[in-house]
């Protein structure tokens, strides 16, 4: 069986997984603070960011979606 091949740019990934996992956390545990968009919304920069280097338009569609979610949440509240 053949190894798979490890994309470029994993430590950027791992980078966004982990501000991602972060910001759930915030959000889970101070669900009042509303600030917690803005660790949404760096980490779901940085996987658009790694989607458009991996050529993933998948996760470019679904963090960009993501990250004018969160804008918009700052904006309303």
């Amino acid at each position: 069986m053949s190894q798979p091949q490890n994309k470029p740019y994993q430590w950027l990934a791992w980078i966004a997984t982990v501000g991602l996992v972060t910001a759930a956390f915030l959000a889970s545990i101070v669900p009042e603070w509303h600030w917690h968009h803005v660790p949404f919304i760096i980490a779901n920069t940085l996987w658009t960011v790694t989607g458009i280097m991996w050529k993933e338009r998948s996760l470019v569609v679904l963090n960009a979606s993501m990250v004018a979610i969160y804008v918009v949440g700052l904006l309303i509240h």
